[in-house]
């Protein structure tokens, strides 16, 4: 009768899956969570007068702020245009 062969510890086997999602997770997703949290509390702090980016590429300065959208001065003839909050990807400085 052969000698009967030890079974592999289940944890063991699962180490690697377990491995990758924890590098996915810190090179990934919480770089990700980050800029989103910071993105956020930028949005929310932005005042009159701040010069931004939006998405589009556009660059203007805040004229009004409203709840969800905000009141862009461009161009030199004071052209002004309505952008979401949510589109302003930077702030630049003045």
């Amino acid at each position: 009768m052969p000698p009967a062969q030890a079974q592999p510890n289940p944890i063991l086997s699962f180490l690697p899956l377990i491995l990758m999602f924890v590098v996915f997770y810190v090179l990934l997703m919480r770089p990700q969570q980050k800029r989103q949290k910071e993105h956020a509390e930028m949005v929310k702090n932005l005042k009159r007068g701040d010069k931004v980016v939006t998405q589009g590429g556009l660059i203007g300065i805040i004229h009004t702020l409203q709840d969800d959208y905000v009141v862009l001065k461009v161009g030199s003839q004071d052209t002004k245009i309505e952008v979401l909050r949510s589109s302003i990807q930077e702030l630049r400085k003045l």
